[in-house]
């Protein structure tokens, strides 16, 4: 069931946790500046990665998620734990902290 639920990485969350990789929005120069990366906001789209198993119901079943992986969905700045996995970063948070599903 859990190879189901992630795209190849290594990482899988518990309970109704989800990994995600932020989005690198598009790189556009605006009068020639180039702003550095240091002073970058984080961007708040990301690509879900894998998902937990979901939240324990009191009858003992899961709830199911919204998302499923490969959805674009938008984050807080904060949200969640980043972690760095094989070179890669991500983030882990509840999937109450997704603000919503873009498309």
């Amino acid at each position: 069931m859990a190879a189901s639920k992630n795209s190849g990485v290594k990482v899988r969350p518990l309970g109704n946790r989800v990994l995600v990789r932020r989005l690198e929005p598009t790189e556009e120069v605006h009068g020639g500046i180039i702003i550095p990366d240091t002073a970058k906001e984080k961007p708040m789209e990301a690509e879900v990665v894998a998902i937990g198993e979901g939240t324990r119901l009191d009858d003992g079943s899961r709830a199911p998620f919204e998302v499923s992986v490969g959805d674009t969905v938008l984050i807080g700045k904060y949200a969640g734990t980043e972690i760095k996995f094989d070179g890669e970063e991500y983030q882990i948070l509840k999937e109450d902290e997704i603000l919503g599903i873009v498309g």
